[in-house]
């Protein structure tokens, strides 16, 4: 990597080093401009995957890449640790929470989503979700603890609710709803035959140390994981654009901020419509065409050619994993269940993953746990405080009348609770 970049080129500043970001980046290898990744992480993350981590089948290593390894023969890009606060769109400058602002002729935008908790400012706390590496390892150390504590107790009620009764709690009417409905059967089918309890219809109404009230129905859960729903990061803020549903930009067509054709939105913050007029969805892959629509964007520009025609999402399929041997394809042409799908799963996401040595790693993991049952990374990191002792320090400090005491219907003793 160069160690700074030359004020006679143009930059282009590339925020969020994701997907998106990445591919945005990757595109202007050969052209005439220098490129500047600004990212809170120094490594590239492959989020599909995190799950795996959380679970204790896969190490952080296996899913995530240095972002100064993935563009390490791009002789134009500079890579930053930093977290962007904003942006000036008049003096073109990106403000940055610890060093210097940067200065841009264009700018991508492509800095991704966050969960949303719906203005309840103490749930992330109970119930962390699944966005990061710190967040897969926490879900992971606190699923390991609540098997360690189960072999030591001798309540056999606060065992029950410590070993893994699984419950899947959705606030609508079935689980994977951007799937057709026969896939998503299948898909609450097999969780079921696994041992997974669905619940629909169950928005969650309140959180605490002890577990939920979902639907009027108080849940006890020793681990809560919240899957609920994302919502953009605070671009719309930084450049004081009104924000759509879930905090999303609407983008022209060639996924510029209108009137500031300088200034591109990507990713899970942009707001874009597919061919049908329903929004695009969060996924990878509609980040990295994105991406590489808004690289080859500004590439032509410097080449003097004319740009490319607006932005038009190629949808390829979904994928969905549910288990061991048990997966959903939609490829709209062609629709697969089960092992057929498990394994074009598996296929295309070590594909995806960044880096040689990341896929055979994630391909070897898999086969070994395959043939074995087993879990290569059941690493308990970070604080080890038991969960029942936190859980009763937490009680003691809560008001009687804010505790949800009391089961309508008796449902005492699971250990994890998922809403989707």
């Amino acid at each position: 990597m160069p160690p700074s970049v030359t004020a006679a080129r143009p930059r282009v500043v590339v925020v969020g080093a994701g997907f998106g970001g990445l591919e945005a980046a990757r595109k202007l290898a050969r052209s005439p401009v220098d490129v500047t990744v600004i990212d809170r992480h120094n490594y590239h993350l492959f989020q599909p995957l995190l799950y795996q981590v959380a679970t204790a089948a896969l190490s952080p290593a296996d899913i995530a890449e240095p972002i100064r390894v993935v563009l390490r023969h791009q002789q134009n890009a500079t890579v930053l640790l930093d977290e962007v606060i904003g942006v000036d769109t008049t003096a073109r400058r990106v403000e940055t929470r610890f060093g210097a602002a940067q200065s841009y002729d264009y700018l991508v935008l492509a800095t991704g989503s966050q969960y949303a908790y719906f203005g309840h400012s103490d749930w992330p706390r109970l119930a962390p979700g699944l966005k990061s590496i710190d967040d897969a390892t926490l879900i992971r150390r606190r699923v390991l603890l609540a098997f360690e504590e189960a072999e030591t107790m001798t309540d056999p009620a606060i065992r029950k609710r410590l070993l893994a009764h699984i419950l899947l709690v959705e606030a609508g009417p079935r689980v994977l709803s951007g799937f057709p409905d026969k896939l998503a059967a299948f898909a609450r089918r097999s969780l079921e035959r696994m041992g997974v309890e669905v619940l629909p219809d169950r928005p969650i109404e309140a959180i605490d140390q002890n577990g939920v009230l979902a639907g009027g129905e108080r849940i006890e859960a020793a681990n809560v994981i919240w899957c609920a729903g994302v919502e953009a990061s605070p671009v719309a803020r930084w450049l004081g654009a009104p924000a759509g549903k879930g905090g999303r930009i609407r983008v022209a067509p060639d996924l510029s901020i209108p009137g500031h054709p300088e200034i591109f939105v990507i990713g899970d913050a942009a707001f874009v419509t597919g061919p049908n007029g329903e929004p695009l969805p969060g996924l990878a892959p509609v980040a990295k065409q994105q991406g590489q629509y808004v690289g080859e964007l500004i590439a032509r520009h410097f080449r003097g050619v004319p740009a490319p025609p607006p932005f038009r999402y190629r949808d390829e399929g979904a994928l969905a994993t549910i288990g061991r041997h048990s997966a959903i394809a939609d490829l709209g042409w062609l629709r697969l269940t089960g092992w057929a799908a498990w394994i074009l799963w598996g296929v295309v996401h070590i594909f995806f993953l960044i880096g040689f040595r990341n896929r055979m790693a994630v391909f070897l993991n898999w086969i070994w746990a395959w043939l074995t049952y087993g879990r290569g990374a059941r690493l308990i990191t970070g604080d080890t405080t038991p969960l029942a002792l936190t859980a009763k320090s937490a009680t003691r400090a809560i008001p009687v009348e804010s505790r949800n005491e009391g089961t309508p219907d008796g449902r005492q003793g699971e250990s994890a609770l998922f809403r989707d």
